[in-house]
């Protein structure tokens, strides 16, 4: 079973920089977490060319994720929050012009809510850098106020409105992302919703427009995307002897993606 909380290594003195931040000041250590890599990507993970980490670990198992890899936190490689800060710097030139950021993503990251913090923090204050938590909000209790005040976006995941859906697509209840995604709203926080489209799942107009509804009640959702399901992952599930039991699911046509859009927007959303 996945443990589900993040801790730091046992020994080294923290260096003057970590010991400032939040998470190094509760820890007295080197903050470390369970990552699955890094990479540089451009208009998927929030605005501008971006610096994304994704971390090891998640609570859900959807049927359609392209990273099955990520789901289990052991697999991943125990690194410290200095050697991502580090490897962040080499990039903030680029990533400044470009005017974008920088990413923390998964798995799920708030599956290890220190590490996550202390990643935020150190990428909004140290780097200067714009910074995004992506996560499905279904461990939202687990961000405390001041990781969220480091987060200058969240993209908040929504898979369904429909709850046998959710639970179908997830394996678990849609609930918690919800009350997640009111926090975020009472807070003012900048939300962008992901929802995947996929042909005989996601589809049917009313659930989508359950979610559009949604989205637009919060009032700080300033931003929809879209995201037409794929089957890029499939070789992964094999890999690891899963069964994908969407390998004959069609990709979505343009003319359905058009349409899914077109659902948000009547709700006043920016779709894309």
């Amino acid at each position: 079973m996945t443990a589900l909380l993040d801790t730091a290594t046992p020994a080294t003195p923290a260096t003057p920089a970590t010991s400032a931040t939040p998470a190094a000041a509760v820890t007295r250590r080197p903050v470390t977490g369970s990552i699955h890599s890094w990479d540089l990507s451009t208009g998927v993970d929030g605005p501008g060319s971006r610096f994304v980490t994704f971390l090891s670990g998640c609570p859900l198992t959807c049927l359609y994720c392209h990273n099955p890899d990520t789901w289990r936190m052991r697999d991943g490689k125990r690194t410290t929050a200095d050697d991502v800060i580090a490897e962040a710097a080499k990039y903030t030139t680029f990533i400044s012009a470009a005017g974008g950021g920088a990413t923390v993503s998964g798995g799920e990251p708030l599956l290890q809510p220190v590490f996550t913090g202390e990643l935020l923090n150190r990428l909004k204050h140290e780097l200067g850098l714009h910074t995004a938590l992506d996560t499905s909000g279904f461990l939202g209790v687990r961000a405390t106020d001041a990781l969220l005040r480091d987060a200058d976006l969240v993209l908040l995941d929504i898979k369904s409105w429909d709850r046998e859906t959710y639970k179908k697509v997830t394996g678990r209840p849609l609930r918690p992302t919800l009350d997640f995604a009111h926090r975020l709203a009472d807070l003012g926080k900048d939300v962008w919703v992901r929802f995947v489209l996929v042909p005989g799942l996601t589809d049917d107009p009313q659930n989508i427009e359950g979610v559009a509804r949604f989205a637009a009640s919060l009032g700080n959702v300033s931003r929809v995307d879209v995201l037409p399901f794929h089957k890029l992952g499939e070789a992964k599930w094999e890999a690891l002897g899963k069964d994908f039991t969407l390998r004959d699911t069609p990709s979505p046509t343009p003319g359905q993606v058009a349409a899914a859009r077109e659902i948000f927007a009547a709700q006043g959303l920016q779709a894309v």
